[in-house]
């Protein structure tokens, strides 16, 4: 017998889930690690990517409305999702999109992600 709560399964996920850095976290992200001090990629990646993953299917992450990034923030946040086996590098590249006005930024993420070894 199927319980009546049943069909609320967790393995059911958004099709697409849109996070902005600067409304969703911060204008201002930081270094690497929670240790380099606020607004960091470990915590950008732990708090906010790595739940959106789970749930949904498809990320469009919008780059846009920050004051810049840091290479390190960027390769913890990205990276370190494939790094940290979270998620594998090819699976990834077809879960998330980016939105920026600097397409140097999506090439940079795109590389940290292509080139994370776990």
């Amino acid at each position: 017998m199927v319980g009546p709560d049943s069909r609320w399964s967790q393995d059911v996920k958004l099709p697409v889930k849109n996070i902005s850095v600067a409304r969703d976290f911060s204008k201002y992200p930081g270094g690497r690690f929670y240790t380099d001090g606020p607004w960091s990629g470990e915590q950008f990646r732990k708090e906010i990517l790595e739940p959106a993953l789970d749930d949904a299917e498809t990320l469009v992450v919008d780059l846009n409305g920050t004051k810049g990034y840091g290479s390190s923030f960027l390769d913890e946040a990205f990276g370190g999702l494939v790094r940290l086996n979270k998620v594998s590098a090819g699976d990834l590249a077809k879960r998330i999109q980016f939105i920026s006005a600097d397409e140097s930024y999506i090439e940079e993420i795109r590389e940290y992600m292509s080139g994370a070894y776990a």
